[in-house]
C-alpha cells in the first residue's frame, strides 16, 4: 500500500507548495517518517490540509505538530522571522 500511495503523496505535496502552504519537506534519517515545514498561521487550517494527505487518509502516517516562531534566521530565511 505504501509504495502505491507514495506517488499520490508526492502529488499532494506539490499541490501544497503551489498553494504556498509548505516551505520545505523531506525524509527523516533514519527513514522513520518525514518532516514538513508549513507557513500556515492557523493550526486548524494546517490540520485541515494535513488530513488531505494520502498517507494520512490510508493510515500510513500520523502527524505530530510542533509550532515554531523563529527569532533568528540566515538572510535566506529572513521572511520567516516573527515581527
Amino acid at each position: 500500500m505504501g509504495r502505491l500511495t507514495l506517488p499520490l503523496h508526492v502529488e499532494y505535496l506539490k499541490k501544497q507548495y503551489e498553494k504556498d502552504n509548505f516551505i520545505a519537506s523531506g525524509r527523516k534519517i533514519p527513514r522513520t517518517g518525514g518532516i514538513i515545514f508549513s507557513k500556515l498561521k492557523s493550526l486548524e487550517k494546517l490540520q485541515e490540509v494535513l488530513n488531505k494527505d494520502p498517507f494520512k487518509i490510508n493510515n500510513l502516517a500520523t502527524y505530530e505538530i510542533q509550532e515554531f516562531l523563529p527569532s533568528m534566521t540566515s538572510d535566506e530565511f529572513i521572511n520567516l522571522k516573527e515581527e
